[in-house]
């Protein structure tokens, strides 16, 4: 495109065509000048405009309807980026990062330059981040993110504790607890809680053992302290008791029985199951002391000749005193959150299937414990007891 001609001499131009001899044409000018006779006639006619002298738009004129139009357009393109920015907004489960709208609106045509100023957001930030759009942070991020959801999807009554040590064993993703905890609130996966439930017990019988324990829930190698203790839930068919028996070196329930009547006999399958699972492992289970509450169960003619059968020792805590058994009543707590309140059961026989299911898979394989070094209670039994039994 050729570069117009200096104002200057285009006026020079037109004064010298405006003021030419009679008889002399306009061609004749226009070559003397090396310009074309239809130039010279267009920049004649716009100094005629210029001067009044004919209707039509001046110079400054055409200058402001131009600046007006830009104006106009650059109002458009603003009132767009936040009609867009709004909307993006108000979406639901986004993160509030601006910078893909800048680049959508960027591919729509709308400068760069526009949007920024309208978000009030520096340019140079968003050209980096054009240039990797993923940072090697929020890389890792989601990596924990997803190491977190399949775990949390696996067990959904696993807190955020359980999921960071999942999502370390299973995943080979490392994280702090309190990192664990903020991804799991950003993305609202909650643990499964129970209600609490209230009701008042039967008044306890005598005590028949003495207590051995004292609230030292404590054991330096397997079968020397178990406890147990009998909890119970209702179904649409009524309701059905559990009776567990713990052993403190692991938390591993080594034995329970499950029935629709609280009875003695439940506390003595109980016992007599843990003696068999144990036995069956090759452990000696002679002195071991058996410590429970002073429920009639565990008073019971039949539980004592059990205890004696097995060369058992009984112990009992106080009366009215849940801190005597605390850690078996804690064992019971995680039952009722993770599986006895998490729904209504309709029969006794589902009920008896997730207690055992919870009991066998999650808490004994998969329920990492602080206390057993972020082991489960089976991989801290054969870690802990083969050197010893190789020993031996």
């Amino acid at each position: 495109m050729p570069k117009p001609y200096p104002k200057e001499f285009r006026d020079d131009v037109v004064r010298v065509a405006r003021n030419r001899e009679p008889g002399v044409h306009l061609k004749q000018i226009a070559a003397d000048f090396g310009i074309s006779e239809s130039c010279l006639a267009n920049w004649m006619k716009s100094a005629d405009v210029e001067d009044g002298v004919k209707p039509g738009a001046t110079a400054a004129e055409n200058a402001e309807n131009r600046e007006l139009r830009k104006r106009v357009r650059l109002l458009e393109q603003e009132n767009e980026v936040l009609r867009r920015a709004a909307a993006y907004l108000s979406q639901a489960n986004l993160p509030k990062m601006m910078y893909p709208l800048v680049r959508e609106l960027a591919d729509d045509g709308i400068p760069v330059a526009v949007t920024c100023r309208v978000l009030k957001i520096a340019r140079q930030p968003y050209y980096r981040w054009l240039e990797c759009p993923v940072t090697e942070s929020e890389l890792v991020e989601a990596y924990r993110a997803n190491a977190l959801f399949d775990a949390h999807r696996e067990d959904p009554e696993f807190g955020y504790r359980l999921l960071a040590d999942e999502a370390a064993f299973e995943h080979g993703q490392q994280m702090a607890d309190r990192t664990a905890w903020r991804i799991c609130r950003d993305n609202e996966w909650w643990c499964v809680f129970g209600k609490p439930r209230r009701g008042a017990g039967k008044r306890p019988g005598p005590a028949v053992h003495d207590d051995l324990v004292e609230r030292v829930f404590r054991a330096d190698r397997p079968n020397r302290l178990w406890l147990t203790d009998i909890s119970e839930h209702w179904t649409r068919e009524g309701k059905l008791y559990i009776c567990a028996v713990k052993d403190v070196y692991s938390n591993r329930i080594v034995g329970y029985s499950i029935d629709s009547r609280m009875k003695s006999r439940l506390a003595v399958a109980a016992v007599n199951n843990a003696v068999a699972m144990r036995r069956a492992a090759g452990d000696d289970v002679a002195g071991c002391v058996v410590h429970s509450d002073r429920g009639s169960q565990f008073v019971s003619r039949k539980l004592r000749r059990a205890l004696a059968a097995h060369d058992l020792v009984g112990s009992m805590g106080r009366v009215a005193s849940a801190g005597d058994n605390a850690a078996m009543e804690s064992f019971f707590s995680l039952l009722q959150r993770n599986v006895l309140d998490r729904q209504p059961w309709a029969t006794r026989e589902d009920l008896r299937i997730a207690m055992v299911t919870w009991i066998e898979r999650t808490y004994h394989r998969r329920r990492r414990q602080a206390r057993l070094g972020r082991l489960t209670p089976v991989e801290f039994e054969t870690i802990m007891t083969t050197p010893a039994t190789q020993a031996a």
